[in-house]
């Protein structure tokens, strides 16, 4: 590779992490949301399952776990669950635990997380 292209690539790798970390340290959800309102919300006054998720990353992102779970509790806990799903696709995880993978993800694992998600929209509006 040339000597001015790997100088470019580093060049754009520093900017990228420099605006990354100036985003992580400026920027505040609440104060100024990236994504427009919840349809759902502004239709009905009442929060779909996704509500609250901007917030709640940006508080795992700074260490705050009770925000976090405060603002979607249902989005923190199934952080987990779509990394195993990551690590089962992309990491090999299939062909070392069949098993799991067959019973997080297989015939009935998109029903039962549509009645979980259903039950949360539910729930969170009523409490």
């Amino acid at each position: 590779m040339r000597k001015e292209l790997k100088i470019g690539i580093g060049a754009v790798a520093v900017v990228l992490l420099a605006a990354a970390l100036y985003i992580f340290y400026t920027f505040d959800p609440e104060v100024q949301p990236v994504f427009p309102k919840c349809p759902f919300l502004l239709a009905t006054g009442y929060e779909c399952p996704g509500c609250g998720s901007q917030r709640a990353i940006h508080s795992l992102l700074h260490l705050k776990i009770g925000a976090a779970l405060k603002y979607n509790a249902f989005m923190v806990l199934a952080l987990p669950y779509i990394l195993l799903g990551i690590y089962l696709e992309y990491f090999g995880g299939k062909r070392r635990f069949p098993s799991v993978e067959e019973f997080f993800f297989g015939r009935w694992s998109a029903v039962a997380i549509l009645v979980i998600i259903i039950a949360f929209w539910v729930g969170r509006n009523l409490i």
